[in-house]
């Protein structure tokens, strides 16, 4: 498992649900690749309704025709990875946002860490 505390890089990449990379939903391919590299973790949020450079509104509203949701992949590790990470996003993101903060990871836990390997007593996950 990555050990990541103190300042990182915050990489948020917004695309539309319906994106796809051969046939893959692009979401997907992203966070695959994010984990082939070894990045300490990354995150999909499926929004309910947004728009973006298009200007289309995109929605979950039940008379709406949009189904191509906005979407926001969310990845936190050290400047150094996230940035060596960028060049892949260039090749799979032809529409969308690409975003970077400077954060600060107060704790980054797994399940199995405590000393034996199993859950920390008195402490479980969601």
């Amino acid at each position: 498992m990555t050990s990541l505390t103190g300042r990182a890089l915050k990489l948020t990449v917004y695309i539309g649900e319906d994106d796809t990379w051969h046939h893959k939903p692009l979401y997907s391919e992203i966070v695959h690749r994010a984990h082939a590299v070894g990045l300490a973790g990354a995150s999909v949020f499926r929004g309910i309704e947004g728009f973006g450079a298009s200007s289309r509104i995109h929605t979950t509203r039940l008379l709406s025709l949009s189904e191509d949701l906005p979407v926001a992949i969310v990845v936190v590790d050290t400047e150094e990875r996230v940035r060596a990470f960028l060049p892949q996003l260039d090749e799979l993101v032809a529409e969308g946002l690409v975003t970077l903060e400077e954060c600060e990871v107060i704790r980054y836990v797994g399940r199995g860490s405590g000393p034996d390997g199993a859950e920390p007593k008195g402490k479980k996950s969601l």
